[in-house]
């Protein structure tokens, strides 16, 4: 009978062995195997002679088991690490919505024409400020 401790320890060690598994990958792809640790070296030397004799996805899983395995006694897992179900054998698709910019709500044009405010000019603004600041200045002397 498995505990629900080792449970919970199963599934952190799937898990981590999976993005681990994919990190390894993708480093070797990019030919950054050398900033691996030697363990992740080790695993990924696994992964190409499984591919010498099986398909992409099932050296993948079989990759992910052994480190999966490695995993599990390392985290403290007691005995032999429990089966965890597969995962979902239709594609994932991503869960990730793609940006659409909010329509602008634009105003309705009056019926009458436009009633929009006669705005300032620049000028009569700054005239009035200097006359307000002429104003203080003479009447602190």
């Amino acid at each position: 009978m498995i505990r629900a401790p080792d449970k919970m320890i199963a599934r952190r060690a799937d898990t981590q062995a999976r993005a681990d598994v994919a990190t390894w990958k993708m480093m070797s792809k990019l030919n950054g195997v050398s900033t691996l640790p030697a363990e992740a070296r080790r695993f990924l030397l696994r992964y190409n002679n499984f591919l010498t004799s099986m398909g992409e996805t099932e050296a993948t899983e079989a990759t992910i088991a052994l480190v999966y395995k490695s995993y599990y006694a390392r985290m403290g897992g007691a005995g032999k690490p429990p089966e965890l179900r597969p995962g979902p054998d239709e594609p994932v698709m991503d869960n990730v919505t793609e940006f659409r910019r909010p329509q602008v709500k634009r105003p309705r044009p009056a019926a009458a024409g436009p009633r929009t405010k006669p705005r300032l000019p620049v000028a009569l603004i700054f005239a009035c400020i200097a006359v307000v600041y002429v104003g203080l200045r003479y009447f602190w002397r």
